[in-house]
């Protein structure tokens, strides 16, 4: 049943032309992104049947220039 429920909420995604990609992060996962206007929505369907949501939400009013890649790279690589 599990599996019905990721086709359907891809096919719908599709005939509304909502841009996503699959990833899968956990073991236990397989991850939907989906990005929207001024949003990325991470939604990932469990082995167990449930579903989990994350939504990253700008509000616009935030831009870096190319200086803050050096930021990325300071406080994130291993």
């Amino acid at each position: 049943m599990g599996i019905q429920i990721l086709n359907d909420f891809l096919n719908e995604l599709e005939e509304r032309k909502i841009f996503y990609k699959l990833d899968k992060v956990r073991s236990e996962a397989v991850m939907v992104e989906v990005v929207v206007p001024g949003q990325r929505w991470e939604i990932e369907f469990m082995d167990d049947g449930s579903i989990e949501i994350e939504k990253f939400i700008s509000d616009g009013g935030v831009m870096y220039d190319e200086s803050e890649l050096k930021n990325l790279f300071e406080n994130f690589s291993d």
